[in-house]
């Protein structure tokens, strides 16, 4: 039997959407509002599911304790109230939209989860704005 297991978690975090190979002009036409140079913030919400085979023995895919560890450590700790262009170097020279962030995320998760372990994350920018990326 494969189950999913799945801890939320959040982070506030501000960014601005640009490319500094684009001239001013491209960037706003593009990212609009995403482009305040004076950055914008988000209260995002992140889900981040494990799916595998139940243990036999302590009929866990995964400790939840552990998940949670693994997602202060990684992602909290790491973006919470950060400016994610200035003071997160993953997005030093990556425009860090949800979804440059998602991958982020998984790439950061993914060697702390045991290997025959699917993986997948789930980031919302606002209630109604999210991705998901599986490593695929």
């Amino acid at each position: 039997m494969r189950v999913t297991v799945s801890r939320k978690g959040h982070f506030n975090a501000a960014h601005r959407l640009y490319r500094k190979d684009w001239s001013d002009e491209k960037n706003q036409l593009i990212f609009d509002k995403c482009n305040n140079p004076n950055f914008h913030g988000h209260n995002y919400e992140l889900i981040v599911s494990v799916t595998g085979e139940i243990d036999q023995e302590t009929g866990y895919v995964i400790d939840i304790k552990t998940l949670k560890q693994i997602m202060k450590e990684e992602v909290e700790d790491a973006f919470d109230h950060k400016n994610l262009n200035v003071e997160v170097p993953d997005f030093q020279e990556l425009n860090p939209t949800a979804e440059n962030i998602s991958v982020v995320i998984y790439n950061k998760i993914r060697p702390r989860i045991e290997s025959h372990l699917d993986l997948e994350i789930t980031l919302y920018e606002t209630p109604r704005n999210f991705v998901s990326y599986s490593g695929n």
